[in-house]
């Protein structure tokens, strides 16, 4: 569990960065930074869920 937990919240964080150096300058594919937070998301859900 913990670890599904931690891969979730480290996608999420990662995305999150990449999503804010986009804002802050656009770049080729960082839209592909809100796919990874959302999958971030999916498998940190799952990691709580395994409890």
């Amino acid at each position: 569990m913990a670890r599904t937990l931690s891969i979730g919240l480290l996608l999420t964080a990662g995305g999150l960065v990449g999503y804010l150096a986009g804002v802050a300058t656009p770049y080729p594919g960082r839209s592909l930074s809100l796919t990874v937070v959302m999958v971030g998301i999916t498998i940190a859900a799952v990691g709580v869920g395994e409890a």
